[in-house]
């Protein structure tokens, strides 16, 4: 006999049941007889059901898979709906074996399979209730939810060992069952987090899930304006500003040391647009994760990097070329070439073959050319002599264009007929108002400005195509203070007739 306690904690070795085997069930039912199948049905879905009857249960299904046809896919269904990742150890293990033996015998069942476990990629949801009416909109972080996770990617492996067939299956799920944007930014935190999880041992589907989640980290950043945020962070550091005077006064006798160490630090605090903080959460993700897969032991992997970058450009082609408004999200491609020197030359290149090919549409061309200048212009980690070897390139470009265009019948300015020109114009002059210190230090200081003189970039200026109507206005304005630096000009009296004239603005920058 055992004690009390003992009894109480033990699993019982025998569970009483009523409907006979598993077997005898299924074969009743298939002949019209469907009391224990019935019966059956409202044990598994039990919420009250013990985890030694699940066990128990699952053992049975394990050796039943061959009868469980497309005809019993109710009852399929309700096994894949079993709370099985917040039971015991054993019913988890029982239930991977469960699942394994399913898809390989069925493979009608495998869909069902990986929706239920791609659903668990987010964190379960606290259901609330008012007046038979769900209001849930919260998410329960459980302690075990890394465990938990860990979890489906043990199935979701074991499926994709057992069915070769699951990769095609598998990525129209992950797209369906991603969040909406407007979902709590933990709820997108985890399902992005566990896509990409899901490329470490699923690597063929890396580049389909990359341009998953950019496709949605795009509608998230141009949801949000950059002046929408800005106005978001003014209005709530107004808010703090004045909270923080009503309250002076209130609490002198605090110390001061107790102040600084309950202050806030600016860079831990959420950002006020709401949008604004899941794009920002996201994109730390996404930089961690190419970060990761860069490294091994700490160490720059040349060639899983190399691997990765493909990709990315890959993604970079197909979705931020073509989206107008973007301003965050095309910063993975500029991580990852800010790893290695050889990256961002070779995303150089790529993007000045994409400008100078006439058989690309003209708005790819030109949106190639602004990211030309904003990236010569913005990343530190380029060299002085790339950027350079670039503005060279961009100038020779731009002489060969106005030859060919000086005696032509289209030689006036107009930009939908000259915007790849107008975009290269505005890419080198962007690059040289905010690299002129570093190009023109070496050369200043020996008493040489020829390699930015007047000379070089004078026919660009006042070719017949006159550029300086298709060029943003703060871009004209700088370009003209640059001349001033480096050589006494006729642009000069130029520029500044310019800055009377209304301008065409086809591409912005930003703030210049």
């Amino acid at each position: 006999m055992l004690a009390g306690d003992e009894f109480i904690s033990s699993p019982p070795k025998k569970t009483v049941r009523f409907g006979g085997t598993l077997t005898d069930i299924l074969l009743k039912y298939e002949r019209g007889e469907t009391t224990d199948f019935e019966l059956l049905k409202h044990q598994l879905s039990d919420p009250d059901i013990k985890d030694a009857q699940i066990i128990n249960w699952l053992h049975e299904f394990r050796s039943s898979v061959a009868y469980l046809t497309k005809d019993f896919e109710q009852l399929v269904s309700i096994l894949l709906k079993l709370p099985w990742l917040r039971r015991s150890r054993e019913v988890v293990e029982e239930y991977l074996g469960f699942l394994g033996n399913l898809v390989s015998a069925q493979t009608v069942h495998l869909r069902p399979c990986l929706s239920m476990i791609v659903s668990q990629f987010v964190p379960p949801r606290i259901i609330i209730r008012e007046d038979d009416v769900d209001i849930s909109d919260s998410d329960d972080d459980e302690e075990n939810l890394s465990e938990n996770f860990d979890t489906c990617h043990r199935a979701l492996q074991t499926v994709a060992k057992y069915v070769p067939s699951t990769l095609q299956f598998l990525m129209p799920i992950l797209v369906e069952k991603f969040p909406f944007i407007n979902k709590s930014e933990r709820t997108l935190e985890c399902y992005v987090h566990n896509l990409l999880r899901v490329t470490v041992y699923l690597p063929t589907l890396r580049l389909q899930i990359l341009e998953l989640i950019v496709e949605k980290l795009l509608k998230l950043d141009v949801s949000t304006p950059q002046q929408d945020i800005e106005d978001a962070e003014e209005a709530a550091n107004n808010s703090d500003s004045e909270e923080k005077s009503t309250e002076e006064g209130l609490f002198d006798m605090e110390e001061d040391e107790e102040r600084k160490e309950n202050k806030v630090s600016p860079s831990s605090e959420r950002m006020a647009h709401p949008l604004a903080e899941r794009l920002d959460i996201l994109m730390t993700i996404l930089f961690a994760y190419i970060k990761d897969v860069c490294h091994v032991d700490g160490k720059l992997d040349i060639n899983k990097t190399k691997d990765l970058y493909r990709d990315l450009v890959s993604v970079f082609d197909k979705l931020i070329l073509p989206t107008h408004a973007s301003c965050h999200v095309q910063y993975f491609i500029f991580h990852i070439c800010s790893l290695k020197s050889g990256l961002a030359e070779a995303f150089l290149d790529h993007l000045w073959k994409k400008l100078q090919d006439p058989n690309n549409p003209s708005v790819i061309r030109q949106t190639a050319g602004s990211y030309i200048g904003s990236f010569l212009a913005r990343a530190k980690f380029i060299p002085v002599v790339t950027v350079k070897a670039c503005l060279d390139l961009l100038v020779n470009w731009m002489h060969k264009y106005i030859d060919n265009q000086d005696t032509g019948a289209n030689a006036y300015c107009d930009v939908a007929l000259h915007g790849p020109f107008y975009s290269a114009c505005q890419a080198a002059f962007y690059t040289l108002i905010f690299r002129h210190k570093q190009l023109l230090d070496g050369n200043l200081r020996k008493g040489n400005t020829s390699w930015c003189s007047a000379t070089q970039l004078l026919r660009e200026t006042i070719g017949s195509l006159y550029q300086l109507f298709g060029v943003a206005l703060g871009v004209t304005s700088c370009r003209c203070a640059l001349t001033r630096l480096t050589v006494s000009s006729p642009l000069i009296p130029m520029c500044s007739k310019d800055q009377r004239r209304p301008l065409i603005h086809f591409i912005s920058f930003g703030k210049n």
